[in-house]
Order: structure tokens, then C-alpha cells, then sequence
């Protein structure tokens, strides 16, 4: 039996679509550009993203193309990609930030114009739908999260159109797996209930002030270190996993780790619970979409169909970063802040920058990433501080997205 075949099966009944287990979405995401693109292939890809989502595409040896993105939610908008661009690129991924999901009916259809594969970053968008179609279904592949929606502290899938597909990525997979380790699983096990107790007895701010003093934290800003001397003499032997090793394992250093039964029954336990876990987001962005603060994208997109099971809410706040420490004393942690946008982080050396950077300059420095499952405590607390809705002054419209009427400047 396949590695971690009960998991796949699970999510192979909740997509309609053959699923490949992985340690991390991060693994599946490489194992479906290493599967799909040739050594030098352009993806096109929202500068609005995790920086480890650059590195893997690096690893598989690929070049980055940083797309125009709304102003609204910073996912890619097809719209403002030029004609130019659209002619040299080889595949596309979608990032669906925080649960919004990508503009994926004219991705798809522009990909398959162009004879392109379409891949799908859900890691934050399980359970998010499109036109009553799950987020994961329209591309080539999708890799999905475990260790977001039920905080598994580990687990992935990549999501495929057919099985002998899914049979090729599994031998690719076993072939990247690293040997598990007893310690490593109890850590991956404990990790959950450990963060689970601390924000129940209400020690956030004490825990992540020490884990600072401590220097326990992998980042020192949003962005991890990038090492460009490191980075460019590890790129000319791509793709290769090796190579990029200690920026793709960053927060996460078990990403190819073969967990064993521990983890994975863990695992099995809390994807039981995922019904319930979206449920309690719905709630929660209900709240925070009739906030002022509130992307805009999000509003509009509450008021007409419905409250989406976010992994993140968009808030649009002025002072984000001061206020983002302020919010410790709170007990609110927000993470997941991708700033500066990555052809600015990375440079013209390692990606293509985008044609029209301002958009995602922009979300990047004013989104604050609202945990929706805390929506009264982070309501509170930015009501406490009193804190400005931000709106930008920068020419941007989106049909798919903007408001139903004219914000102010």
C-alpha cells in the first residue's frame, strides 16, 4: 500500500480528484513542477506569497515571472499580465492568499489557450469554492495544507487530474523522502496541543516575547535572510532539492521527513475535524468582512454569495508593522505578512520582476493577516487601538473584485 494512502483517500473523496500524500505542501507543490516543467521554465506567479514558495520553484529549477496582482487581495490579475508576458511563459500557479481564491475560470481558460499547465497553491484554500467547483480541481495539480487548516504541524497533498498521474508522483515523492525519525514525530505530534494549551491559558505575549529574547524564532523579519552569493552558486546545479535545502525547510524542518503512524494517525484525527474547523472560520469571517478594515474583496464578496472558510482575513490597516507588535500585548500573534512583495526581496537576478509592481507593494505593506478563529479578540484589540482602515490611492480596478461603489482616497 502506498505511503499514507488512508490520508489520500480521504481527500480523494473530498476533491473528486486523485490525491498524492506528501509530508508538506510544499513537497507536493515541487514535486508538480518537477513532474510538469523542464529545467528552465518560466511560471508565473504572485510576488504575494510565501518566500519559501520562491525557493521551491528555484529548486525545480525554474524561473520565477512575478505577475501584476490585484490591488484588492494581491492574487494575480490576469487582466494586467501583458500580452508579452503571456507569450513567454510556460506554466502559471495560483497562490489563493489567505483563503481568497485566484481569478481561476480566466487563468484556466487563458492556460489552456496557451497550451500551459495551470498549478493551484491551495495551501490556504481547503475547503474554498469557485463557482460551486472546490479551489484545487481546475489546474494540472494542486498542493494543499495540512498543517494550516486542522495545525497538524505537518502533512500535504497534491491534488491530480488522474491515477497512473498519481502513481508517477508517488515514486517521485519516495524518491525525495528523508528517513523518519521517533524524536522528530513526537515533536510534530506534541507541537499542536503545545500551541493549543498556550493560547488557552492565555500565555501568547509571555511565550513569543521569551521565543524572541531567545532567538527561537527562524526569521528576523517577514522575509527570511536570502543569501544571494549562497543562492546563485546553488542554482547551477537545478533542479535539486539538496540545493535549496536550508531556505525551503525554514518553519518547517520536516517538510520531506517520512512521518511515521504517529503523525499520520494524528493526522487521520484532525481531518475528521476539518468540517468543523471551516465552520468556525465561516463564522469568524463573517465577523471580521463587516469590519472597516476589511479588504474590500472580501466585503463584496460576503455580501454577494457568502462567507468563505478563510485560513487568513485581508485587513487593510495603516501603521501594519507598529501594529503588529502592539497586537502581542493583545495575545494576538499575526503571521504570515509576505513583505515586501518577492521581486523587491529577491531582485532581477533570481526572478523577472512585474510589469507593474505598485499593486503589490501596496496590499503587501498594509494587509494584517486576521486569524479568523480569534475574530472577537483581534476586533477588540484594533478597536483598542484604534487603528485607520487603509485604502489605496494607486489607479487599480478589478472587475472580478472591487468594490460595488467608489472608495475614498
Amino acid at each position: 500500500m502506498p505511503y499514507g494512502s488512508r490520508l489520500a483517500e480521504v481527500m480523494t473523496r473530498r476533491l473528486g480528484r486523485e490525491c498524492v500524500y506528501t509530508p508538506s505542501a510544499r513537497l507536493a507543490l515541487y514535486l508538480a513542477l518537477r513532474h510538469w516543467c523542464r529545467p528552465g521554465a518560466r511560471v508565473l506567479m504572485s510576488p504575494v506569497t510565501d518566500d519559501v514558495i520562491l525557493f521551491v520553484v528555484l529548486a525545480a529549477g525554474l524561473r520565477p515571472v512575478q505577475a501584476p496582482v490585484s490591488v484588492w487581495d494581491g492574487n494575480i490579475d490576469p487582466a494586467a499580465v501583458p500580452e508579452s508576458t503571456w507569450r513567454n511563459v510556460d506554466a502559471v500557479l495560483t497562490s489563493n492568499l489567505y483563503g481568497l481564491p485566484d481569478r481561476v475560470v480566466q487563468l484556466q481558460r487563458r492556460c489552456e489557450e496557451l497550451g500551459i499547465p495551470l498549478f493551484e497553491d491551495a495551501a490556504h484554500a481547503i475547503g474554498t469554492q469557485v463557482d460551486g467547483q472546490p479551489v484545487g480541481t481546475f489546474g494540472k495539480a494542486a498542493a494543499f495544507s495540512l498543517s494550516k487548516h486542522v495545525a497538524g504541524m505537518a502533512g500535504g497533498f497534491l491534488a491530480v487530474e488522474d491515477a497512473r498521474t498519481r502513481r508517477e508522483l508517488e515514486a517521485l515523492r519516495d524518491d525525495l523522502l528523508l528517513p523518519g525519525r521517533l524524536g522528530r514525530d513526537l515533536t510534530t505530534t506534541l507541537r499542536p496541543l503545545a500551541r493549543s494549551a498556550v493560547r488557552g491559558l492565555n500565555l501568547v505575549r509571555p511565550v513569543w516575547r521569551t521565543m524572541q529574547r531567545l532567538g527561537m524564532l527562524e526569521r528576523d523579519a517577514f522575509r527570511m535572510a536570502l543569501h544571494p552569493a549562497r543562492l546563485a552558486e546553488s542554482g547551477r546545479g537545478t533542479p535539486n532539492l539538496d540545493a535549496y535545502e536550508s531556505w525551503v525547510r525554514i518553519d518547517l524542518h520536516g517538510y520531506r521527513s517520512r512521518h511515521g503512524a504517529l503523525v499520520r494517525g494524528q493526522l487521520g484525527l484532525r481531518m475528521a475535524r476539518l468540517d468543523g474547523d471551516l465552520a468556525r472560520r465561516r463564522v469568524g469571517v463573517s465577523l471580521l468582512s463587516g469590519t472597516t478594515w476589511a479588504s474590500p474583496a472580501l466585503h463584496d464578496r460576503t455580501i454577494r454569495d457568502s462567507p468563505l472558510p478563510l485560513f487568513r482575513v485581508p485587513l487593510l490597516v495603516h501603521d501594519r508593522d507598529a501594529l503588529l507588535e502592539r497586537l502581542v500585548g493583545h495575545g494576538v500573534v499575526c503571521g504570515y505578512v509576505y513583505d515586501p512583495p518577492l521581486d523587491d526581496y529577491a531582485g532581477a537576478e533570481f526572478v523577472e520582476p512585474s510589469t507593474d509592481p505598485a499593486p503589490a507593494r501596496w496590499f503587501a505593506s498594509h494587509v494584517l493577516p486576521a486569524d479568523p478563529l480569534l475574530a472577537r479578540r483581534v476586533t477588540n484589540a484594533l478597536t483598542r487601538e484604534r487603528t485607520t482602515t487603509a485604502r489605496p490611492s494607486i489607479p487599480a480596478f478589478d472587475a472580478a473584485t472591487a468594490p460595488p461603489k467608489p472608495l475614498d482616497q
